[in-house]
């Protein structure tokens, strides 16, 4: 299906945000451009959760924003329904409330 008039060519539309990026990012982008699925940036986000929670772990709030944010990546990923997205941030939740264990005086909300 031709694109209408009005839409850029896809290089002007690769092109779009070049301004706005280092010249190091810009070199990277024709690779980023190649990136299908949001697979490596949720594996990227339990890595940055794993940190969060070794190097903070009494931070609840950083902790459950990070939870939120893979909860929504994994919903995208698998086009979860709101409902099954709740159930799967309140499962990972579950988990790290049951992380407290692993911490002398465990993990205590603030």
């Amino acid at each position: 299906m031709a694109l209408p008039e009005t839409t850029p060519p896809p290089a002007t539309l690769r092109s779009f945000y070049a301004d706005a990026l280092s010249e190091a990012e810009r070199a990277d982008l024709p690779l980023a451009l190649q990136v299908e699925g949001v697979e490596q940036e949720i594996a990227l986000l339990r890595l940055l959760l794993r940190r969060a929670v070794q190097e903070h772990p009494q931070d609840l709030p950083l902790m459950f924003r990070g939870i939120e944010l893979l909860a929504r990546a994994v919903a995208a990923r698998y086009r979860l329904s709101k409902k099954a997205e709740r159930d799967f941030a309140a499962s990972i939740a579950e988990v790290v409330r049951g992380l407290g264990d692993l911490w002398p005086g465990g993990l205590n909300e603030a």
